[in-house]
């Protein structure tokens, strides 16, 4: 799955603790989706961004898992920080954001958008 459904959205709201929300995305590009994927980022532009709270923690390429089933690896890794689960919901309903999505799903054969909240300690 690529997309986020509506009901996956309204579960998400549902859900929702408070706070901001810390988004994994995992993603498996299609051949030459890198570039599409690029396409969608530069589509986001700092507008849409400004606009959510958009804020990217961390972006890396995957590398070969450790410890993981096989077809676990992933192209790429981002953490993606909203300042609330209903700023991201609004962002994906933003019509501006709706032109410029199917970038993202050109891109991508497989993905995960995990959200994740922000804990305060840091436990080893």
């Amino acid at each position: 799955m690529i997309e986020v459904e509506e009901h996956a959205l309204d579960t998400l709201l549902a859900e929702d603790p408070g706070g901001p929300v810390v988004m994994l995305n995992l993603l498996r590009f299609r051949p030459g989706g890198r570039e599409s994927y690029r396409r969608y980022a530069e589509s986001l532009g700092p507008e849409i961004n400004a606009r959510y709270g958009v804020e990217v923690a961390y972006l890396g390429d995957g590398g070969r898992p450790l410890v993981a089933e096989d077809g676990q690896a992933w192209d790429m890794v981002l953490l993606v920080r909203y300042p609330s689960r209903q700023a991201f919901a609004a962002m994906l309903r933003d019509p501006e954001y709706q032109a410029v999505a199917h970038f993202r799903s050109e891109a991508l054969v497989e993905s995960v958008l995990q959200p994740t909240v922000p804990r305060g300690e840091v436990v080893v």
